[in-house]
């Protein structure tokens, strides 16, 4: 009998212990109940650099630190294209449901050429698409090297300030503001920032991430 009471007390312990912890997990979720998701290329995957460097991990421990209650979904890959974003957004909205989106595409684009009436195009609909999802966006612009040239330079560069007004997003005309001068700054390539550049951009970046913030939360 006692055999069986002291059973039954160690029962009734573990059932309390695994209450308590489904209790905490499910406080935790609430708590991260918020996404942002971040659609970038290398810029924004950390190309030549550990994750834990990226300016979108330090973004995160800001978001941690601040007690912001959002958890970053980086679902930037090198080399993306806006056609290349355009065709993955849809499952990721879907699963991740952000409440902010990040919008750093286009480079790979321009790098190769392509025509900027379909890189515009490409990033309208994932704007729109983000919209329609109930997410708030931030576009961040970017430039091209000068060497190609200021006839297709300039008019890439503008695009994204036009989209941002007929969108009327949150917008960033140079997310590499105080980097890409900077030789030291930049890797060996000239075209992709250094572990040392990622704060830099980070602050460049954040001050729409707070308003961005406020914006969901009213």
């Amino acid at each position: 009998m006692l055999f069986e009471s002291l059973l039954s007390i160690q029962w009734l312990r573990h059932k309390a212990t695994r209450l308590l912890a489904l209790a905490a997990v499910s406080v935790l979720a609430s708590v991260q109940a918020n996404t942002l998701l971040v659609m970038g290329d290398s810029l924004s995957a950390g190309y030549g650099m550990p994750p834990e460097a990226t300016w979108v991990t330090l973004l995160e421990q800001q978001l941690n630190q601040d007690d912001a209650g959002y958890s970053v979904i980086n679902a930037s890959i090198s080399g993306e294209t806006s056609r290349g974003g355009l065709e993955r957004l849809p499952a990721l909205l879907d699963q991740y449901e952000p409440d902010i989106m990040i919008l750093e595409l286009g480079a790979n684009d321009g790098l190769r050429g392509f025509q900027i009436p379909q890189i515009s195009r490409n990033l309208s609909e994932m704007i729109d698409m983000a919209h329609q999802s109930g997410a708030t966006v931030i576009l961040l612009g970017i430039r091209l090297p000068p060497n190609f040239g200021s006839r297709y330079t300039e008019p890439f560069f503008e695009q994204y300030a036009t989209l941002a007004d007929e969108h009327e997003v949150l917008y960033l005309p140079f997310m590499l503001e105080g980097v890409a001068q900077y030789r030291e700054l930049m890797q060996e390539d000239g075209l992709h920032p250094t572990d040392e550049a990622q704060p830099i951009i980070l602050d460049n970046v954040w001050p729409l991430v707070q308003e961005a913030l406020g914006q969901t939360s009213s």
